[in-house]
């Protein structure tokens, strides 16, 4: 199938993002089937509102330093494509510039998106060849073990803990920190594990009333056994006395939503200083989990997806996201990956696991 090809991500940037669009967009400069290569500006929204550029017009130089640029280079968005109405608009656009291949890197909701644009497509007899790249850094995407941006995440979450570790033991303190992960506690799992925290907490096992008691607990006996400080990892989305917490924002979000999550640190590290008496401080990464320099394992993971994705469009297979499973490139079908969210597998979070275990 002759056409041309688009590249877009939407969703929280990360450390990597750009790297795995390096990879599809070097691969299809490779290939005869393809006779142009488009980007659209901030996701599908640029689609939606026609903003898109030829990366034909492009420095090559320019393109090749994506591999180790962080946030979106190509703009991103938050926009859940909802209405018929849109993704016909989508589809129109596609047939406009003769876009035959689409590669969507995001989380949960673009391969969402990816999915339910494939379906109509093809209601409509348009040709058209959709693969997803799993990226978000709270690992939460089915169908791959790892997504790009969460080993990232877990090492910059990992040396915070690291370093309020000694301020901890020198000042006799707990030191809770709080971490993102949306509903799915990978990052906080995956960082308190390589910090060997007191206690991790995550959205799968809700911090009921029973729980928080011997979590309290916990730190109390630590503490008389002279042990005087305590560590604690709690992802965002930890559910607290039934409650998840959130907080306020002074504008709507691009899903039309004013509350975000986070906060629950503070709510806890109150809870616990007044149950147990002990001096507790509490420490939110909240964005710097997102950027920075990525680490050498989400580099090339990144760059092996975009060209795996390259690879689904050569197989013919398309409506498939590009994976990792084992230490297997693979990939999964969308209509699969749209599912749901990929919660933190139980067995895994007892290995890590100090406390409730």
């Amino acid at each position: 199938m002759k056409g041309n090809a688009i590249v877009a991500q939407s969703g929280g940037p990360t450390a990597v993002i750009n790297a795995s669009a390096c990879g599809v967009i070097q691969e299809a400069f490779k290939h005869s089937e393809i006779e142009g290569v488009y980007a659209a500006h901030n996701g599908i929204l640029g689609v939606l509102n026609e903003e898109i550029f030829d990366l034909g017009r492009e420095d090559p130089s320019a393109i090749e330093q994506l591999k180790t640029t962080p946030a979106s280079a190509l703009g991103s968005c938050r926009y859940k494509v909802k209405t018929q109405e849109d993704f016909e608009r989508i589809v129109s656009v596609f047939k406009k510039y003769d876009i035959r291949y689409f590669f969507y890197i995001g989380g949960n909701d673009s391969m969402d998106t990816a999915d339910k644009l494939g379906k109509l497509a093809a209601d409509t007899g348009y040709e058209l060849g959709i693969m997803g790249i799993p990226k978000t850094i709270d690992n939460d995407i089915r169908g791959t073990d790892y997504c790009i941006g969460f080993q990232t995440a877990v090492e910059i979450a990992t040396e915070a803990l690291d370093r309020l570790r000694s301020t901890a033991e020198s000042h006799h303190r707990v030191m809770l920190l709080e971490v993102m992960g949306r509903h799915a506690g990978w990052i906080a799992t995956y960082a308190g594990m390589a910090n060997g925290a007191d206690a991790i907490l995550i959205p799968e096992i809700p911090l009921d009333e029973v729980r928080l008691g011997e979590l309290c607990k916990m730190l109390l006996n630590r503490n008389n056994k002279g042990i005087n400080f305590s560590v604690v990892v709690a992802a965002e989305g930890t559910i607290l006395e039934g409650k998840t917490i959130v907080r306020e924002s002074p504008e709507l979000s691009d899903y039309g939503k004013r509350q975000l999550l986070g906060g629950v640190g503070r709510v806890l590290g109150e809870i616990i200083e007044k149950r147990t008496g002990l001096e507790t401080r509490v420490s939110s990464l909240d964005y710097i989990q997102r950027g920075g320099t990525p680490v050498a394992y989400d580099r090339s993971l990144a760059t092996a997806f975009g060209v795996k994705a390259f690879n689904l469009l050569q197989q013919e297979k398309y409506g498939e996201m590009a994976a990792i499973k084992g230490n297997r490139i693979t990939s999964s079908p969308l209509a699969e990956v749209a599912k749901g969210i990929k919660s933190v597998y139980i067995n895994a979070y007892m290995i890590a696991e100090r406390f409730f275990g």
